[in-house]
């Protein structure tokens, strides 16, 4: 369960990135999302992690499956997700390949250079300048205070607007009700004028 929420939520940062995200069907696949248009989709695995390391100096990812090191070719990019620090490390498959874990968010550690490095993501997409303004718009908003900065309180927005979402979907409910209560009373008015 834990990984399909950091799916979601990767899936949401990306797109506050600019990035076009999707989520193939199924489970049946090595990579968990794609990102890119027609021509160039990245595969991306997605991990996360709230495993502290012994030291208390970072965080252990796993970045194997079923204990085994994934095969060349399986994805592009792992997205891991560090929970409790709300970082997003956005690394090449070929700098992990044959690993089944790694350190994150360590002092001068070697993976700290991909540590919110999005920007890789849209350079072998090939997506250039495109979806930039949609990153800018993102990061004015947040500068606002009106993009929660959190990872609880993005969660809390995402609960908010599905619950508003619903609300809606209950007036939407309603109306048709009353559409329906008012296309019947239409329907015996004019049998009562057609029998009067």
């Amino acid at each position: 369960m834990r990984g399909e929420w950091a799916e979601s939520v990767f899936m949401g940062r990306a797109s506050e990135h600019g990035l076009p995200v999707s989520k193939p069907w199924g489970d049946s696949e090595s990579f968990d999302c794609v990102v890119g248009r027609p021509g160039k989709f990245l595969a991306v695995q997605v991990k996360c992690t709230i495993s502290e390391l012994r030291n208390g100096q970072g965080y252990a990812c796993s970045t194997c499956s079923s204990g085994k090191p994934y095969r060349a070719g399986s994805f592009d990019f792992l997205a891991a997700y560090v929970v409790p620090e709300d970082a997003w490390y956005i690394i090449a498959a070929k700098a992990i390949r044959g690993m089944k874990s790694i350190s994150l968010l360590t002092q001068g550690g070697k993976y700290e250079k991909y540590r919110e490095a999005w920007h890789l993501l849209r350079e072998a997409a090939e997506l250039g300048g495109e979806g930039e303004s949609c990153a800018e718009e993102t990061a004015a908003v947040a500068e606002a205070g009106r993009f929660p900065t959190t990872a609880l309180g993005r969660m809390e927005a995402a609960a908010d607007f599905v619950r508003r979402q619903m609300e809606g979907r209950d007036i939407d409910r309603n109306i048709d009700r009353s559409d329906e209560r008012n296309v019947d009373r239409s329907a015996d008015t004019r049998k009562r004028s057609e029998d009067g």
